[in-house]
């Protein structure tokens, strides 16, 4: 509990609302969920876990409401990898915990697992799995060695969010070790249209 409570004082938590939301027709991350902004819900569920909270967005204007740091992109039109570029860039703790907006159950408890296995293991980053594939934007850096990595993938011209994996020190949380914080399997679904918002808005919160 002691090494919990203490990498989590040396973390950031940044909300990446940095998205186009073609498919949703509006701002995901302002789309009302159980009655509040989506990454209002989200602030309110995971900025106790960290030293400090961020949102990233290209549209600062819109978010001004939550009096919370906000960031824009560095380097535009870069995909994924330039959001990740951009979360990293805006924290000022060591560690940063990065979450995309349209996660409305982003998990704290598997949020503060990553981290104290990131500090027991030494990692450079941990990035859990899913049935899905491997789950980047609810995953824990060290902001000083991940950085230089994701710049130098972004100065040759790479976007996927992964292209760098290869050269760090990664720990990639197995479904198995997942499941032990997040139980109900829910914590890497995503809200992309109007529908899938719908019938994840009908889940028990």
């Amino acid at each position: 509990m002691a090494a919990t409570m203490q990498a989590i004082s040396k973390l950031s938590l940044v909300i990446q609302a940095g998205g186009e939301s073609r498919r949703m027709g509006q701002d995901k991350a302002l789309v009302m969920f159980h009655g509040e902004p989506l990454v209002v819900r989200l602030v309110r569920r995971l900025s106790g876990l960290a030293a400090e909270t961020i949102v990233t967005t290209n549209r600062p204007e819109h978010y001004d409401f939550l009096g919370i740091p906000l960031a824009s992109d560095h380097i535009s039109g870069m995909g994924a990898l330039g959001g990740l570029h951009t979360a990293l860039s805006a924290a000022s703790q060591p560690l940063v915990a990065v979450v995309a907006c349209d996660m409305p159950f982003a998990n704290p408890d598997l949020l503060a697992a990553e981290t104290t296995l990131l500090v027991e293991r030494m990692c450079d980053a941990v990035v859990p799995r899913s049935a899905e594939g491997l789950e980047p934007f609810h995953a824990v850096y060290r902001r000083e060695l991940c950085l230089p990595l994701i710049e130098a993938a972004l100065k040759a011209d790479k976007r996927r969010v992964d292209a760098w994996f290869s050269q760090a020190e990664m720990c990639f949380m197995l479904p198995d070790e997942v499941r032990r914080f997040d139980p109900n399997g829910r914590a890497f679904i995503n809200v992309n249209t109007p529908e899938e918002l719908a019938a994840v808005e009908a889940l028990e919160d």
